[in-house]
Order: C-alpha cells, then structure tokens, then sequence
C-alpha cells in the first residue's frame, strides 16, 4: 500500500460542523437569534443596493462602490448562515468534502475581495476630501469598474490558492470541525501532515489583502485628516469627518478579528474562541455596513424616504 503522502487523497468524504452547541434548547435560542441577524443583514444591504440602483443622485462613484460593498456582504453572509441554520435544527451537522471545499472557496473569495476594496473605498475618499473639484475627473466610470473588477479579480484568484493547498492536504481522521463553517484554519488543523508550508502560502495572501491594503488606508486617512484640518467651515469639516468615520469603523469591524485569525501560526489555533470572533468579520460586519452608512449619511435616507412615495424618485 502507498503511503499517505504518495498517495496524496483525502480519506475524508465528508466533515461534521460542531456549531456553537449541542443542547436543543440552545440551539433554538440561536437559531432565531441568527435567522433575525440573517435578515437584518439581508434586507438592510438589498436596500442599499436598491436605493442606489433606483435614485440617480446616487449614481456616484462613492455610492456604486457602496453597493459593491453590499453584493459582497450578501454574498459573505449567504455563504455561511443559512447552513449554520439548517444544522440549528437538524441533527445532522455533516457537509460533504466537495461543499466543504465550495463553501471555503466562495467565503474566501468573497472575503478577500471585501479586504481589498476596502483600500479602494478609502481612495475614493482621499480624492474627494483632498482633491474635490477634480473628483469626476479622476474617478471616471471606468476606473471604477477596472477598480472593482480587479478586487474581485484578486479576491477570487488569491482564494483559489487558499483553498487547492488546505483541501489538498491528506485529511484521515478525525473529521470533526469545532466550527460552524468550513474555515480554514479550522479544517487545516484536522490534516495528517506537517501544514507549515501551507501557513507560510497563507501568511503570504493575508499580508497581500491585509497589511498592503491596511497601510494604503492609513496613509489615505492621513492624506485626509491634513485636507479635513484646512477647512474653515465647521459645517464641511463635520461632514468630511462623519463619511469618514463610517467607512473606518466597518474597516476596523473586518480587519480586527480577521487579522488575529489569519496572522498566526496553528499552533495558537483555538477553536472555541476563533468560530466566536469570527462572527464579527463574518455576521456582524455584514450587519453593520448599512446600519452606519444609513444611519449617517443623509442621501441615503432621502432616498429612502423617495422610493417610499414621500417624494419623487429621479431616474
């Protein structure tokens, strides 16, 4: 007989997601709680994206990259919630090699890409704080669209590398996942093999979407903060201040726990608390992008109020 790396296949078929609980009772607690997290999330981003699709005073490049920013979440939370609720209620809390396989991909893809167009929502603010009256100049429509079909071509390509090499290893027991969700470290620390190269591969894609993009952030923020320094009116420097503070509280939200999870070796893998913290990049931070670009921005809320019947919607 081979062995097992020659052999290089999984004698895993399928995995069992622990979740967050065994017992029934608690089980049902969290299912309502994240079916009405789910929703929220759900309804709050397709509003966003409906609101800047129907009103044109939104067709802006700070507002199409918004609703970049919503599909992202859609898709981020669709990915993970809706299994997690299936397995709530049933007893059965396996998910096949193969939709382990898609479900870690797709997470990724979509998570990266939300990574990276996170520094491309701060340039979009850098030239409209420090260079307002060239704004439509230098944002052109079709470099938003470059911007924002090169995210996601990164995004995608990076995750594909993530999840050939983790799937890739040889996985022959256990196959129990203290996890709710195919997440890598989660499912690489099952594998029956030495996983440093593949950390080292992993270390390399989260400084590419993690700490070059971060640092682009904080240099445009700096870039922005001198712009927002030089206003005389207090009026303006309050609403440079409040757009800004928007996006850099979803950012701190995604690039907080995730950092933590992503930049660290196995050896400090714990399961228990890493499936908790990843519920604020995964559940939380797709709740609270339209709650704070919402609740702090005025377009949006007139919008709102147009596509409401209060007032006319201009297509």
């Amino acid at each position: 007989m081979q062995t097992l790396p020659e052999q290089n296949q999984s004698w895993v078929s399928e995995f069992i997601l622990l979740g967050f609980s065994n017992d029934p009772t608690s089980n049902g607690i969290l299912f309502i709680v994240f079916l009405l997290l789910y929703l929220t999330s759900i309804l709050g981003n397709g509003l966003i994206i409906i609101l800047i699709s129907l009103d044109s005073h939104l067709h802006t490049p700070m507002y199409f990259f918004l609703c970049i920013l919503s599909l992202l979440d859609l898709g981020y939370v669709t990915t993970t919630i809706p299994q997690m609720l299936v397995h709530l209620l049933t007893p059965s809390k396996n998910i096949s090699f193969a939709g382990c396989w898609l479900q870690m991909y797709v997470f990724g893809a979509l998570g990266l890409t939300e990574g990276i167009f996170f520094s491309v929502m701060a340039y979009d603010r850098y030239v409209a704080i420090c260079y307002p009256l060239r704004y439509t100049v230098i944002l052109t429509w079709d470099l938003c669209m470059r911007l924002a079909a090169g995210t996601c071509a990164c995004g995608f390509f990076l995750s594909l590398i993530h999840t050939f090499f983790t799937m890739g290893l040889p996985y022959c027991g256990p196959n129990i996942i203290n996890h709710y969700f195919c997440e890598g470290p989660s499912v690489r620390s099952l594998a029956c093999m030495d996983t440093h190269l593949i950390e080292i591969v992993d270390l390399v894609i989260t400084v590419f979407v993690i700490v070059v993009p971060l640092s682009l952030i904080v240099v445009s923020y700096i870039h922005i903060a001198l712009a927002i320094l030089k206003i005389k009116s207090t009026q303006a420097r309050c609403k440079a201040f409040s757009t800004c503070a928007s996006h850099l509280t979803v950012v701190t939200f995604f690039y907080a726990p995730s950092t933590y999870i992503y930049m660290r070796p196995n050896s400090s893998y714990s399961s228990e608390h890493d499936k908790q913290i990843s519920l604020f990049y995964n559940v939380f931070t797709a709740l609270l992008n339209p709650v704070v670009y919402s609740l702090r921005n005025k377009d949006i809320k007139v919008a709102f109020f147009k596509v409401m019947g209060r007032g006319r919607v201009v297509w």
